[in-house]
């Protein structure tokens, strides 16, 4: 084997040496383009967000038109159009239990044209009862609570109750149990149901529809004896004497159903919990956008004459949480969920 001399080593160490030095001027000068292509980047995406909307916007409501979220959604939208001086394209992406309005927003929300009006539910709920497509903490933003609302049971106007606890006598003297209707598989119109069944242990035979309107044609017809359902969607039929209000799902009785109970009064206080709807955006929106729309949505919700229409629809306005609050809500009303569904035997449907 060959020795290496002296000057053969300072040669090897130099030219590595040198290979080094031009590695590390390399690695120098990407990083050099990088800066400045950011710093380039960086004034136009500031630009961009400083100038949005510069075209309409559509907002994604997962039920049909007539639905709870489609009558809040065009509230927002009047607010977002005299506020950001663009035009707000309501859109219905009905079924799926919010899933398929969901993935419209995932695949078309990054750029801060397109936003979602949904319930909470959707998130903390339909996820346990049947197989999504999406993270329900990661795949989508809470920015502002719109509205606190309740669930009421209503019922037939020709059936023989007319009171919860005739209605739960009635239904211990039917052999096959009775069939209820709710507006979506997996969220708390259908949860609702089957939790009473086995509160009062009676049988409750759930039959899911795309949305409010459908089913409470299928009440009104008698195709379907009782419903749980957005007050939105029933109030006017209940004012007008088509259909019958039993009892709320809410902490206290509500101001445009004064006259009907709670289901804790009526000695059920497991359902009590009110729900909320709230506008979303893609996580990835700019946070200056996300903000913006906040901002709009928050105020707009607060004026006199936005309270007097949620008023007459038995809505309360929502509350001013943060992105963070509404999240940690959902994760804890998930938890809940999942512990009621597991209690009761829930089989999740396909």
């Amino acid at each position: 084997m060959k020795a290496t001399t002296p000057a053969s080593r300072n040669s090897v160490d130099t030219a590595g040496s040198r290979t080094a030095t031009a590695s590390a001027l390399r690695r120098k000068l990407g990083l050099a383009v990088m800066a400045v292509a950011a710093s380039l980047a960086l004034p136009a995406q500031a630009e961009q967000t400083a100038d949005w909307p510069t075209k309409p916007i559509r907002l994604i409501v997962t039920g049909p038109a007539g639905g709870t979220a489609d009558t809040l959604a065009r509230l927002l939208a009047e607010g977002m159009q005299q506020e950001l001086k663009q035009p707000v394209i309501v859109e219905s992406k009905a079924g799926a239990s919010g899933a398929i309005g969901i993935q419209d927003l995932k695949s078309h929300g990054k750029n801060g044209y397109t936003f979602l009006v949904i319930q909470d539910g959707a998130l903390s709920e339909a996820p346990l009862a049947q197989k999504v497509s999406f993270d329900p903490f990661k795949d989508l933003t809470p920015l502002a609570q719109l509205t606190r609302t309740g669930l009421v049971m209503v019922a037939n106007k020709d059936l023989p109750f007319q009171t919860l606890p005739e209605f739960i006598s009635y239904a211990r003297q039917q052999r096959d149990g009775v069939d209820f209707a709710s507006y979506a598989t997996g969220l708390k119109g259908h949860t609702s149901g089957m939790l009473l069944g086995q509160l009062a242990k009676i049988n409750m035979r759930h039959v899911g529809y795309k949305g409010s309107p459908p089913a409470l044609v299928d009440l009104m017809g008698g195709h379907v004896p009782v419903m749980f359902d957005g007050v939105t969607t029933s109030l006017p039929l209940i004012r007008s004497g088509k259909i019958k209000a039993l009892a709320v799902v809410y902490p206290s009785r509500l101001q445009t159903l004064p006259e009907v109970p709670t289901f804790t009064e009526l000695g059920y206080p497991q359902l009590s919990k009110p729900g909320w709807f709230a506008v979303w955006s893609h996580p990835q929106t700019p946070a200056a956008i996300q903000q913006k729309l906040r901002d709009v949505a928050l105020a707009h919700f607060r004026k006199e004459s936005v309270l007097k229409q949620l008023a007459t629809v038995g809505m309360e306005p929502g509350q001013p949480l943060t992105t963070a609050e509404m999240t940690a809500d959902l994760k804890e009303a998930s938890r809940k969920q999942a512990a009621l569904l597991k209690s009761i035997g829930y089989k999740p449907e396909n």
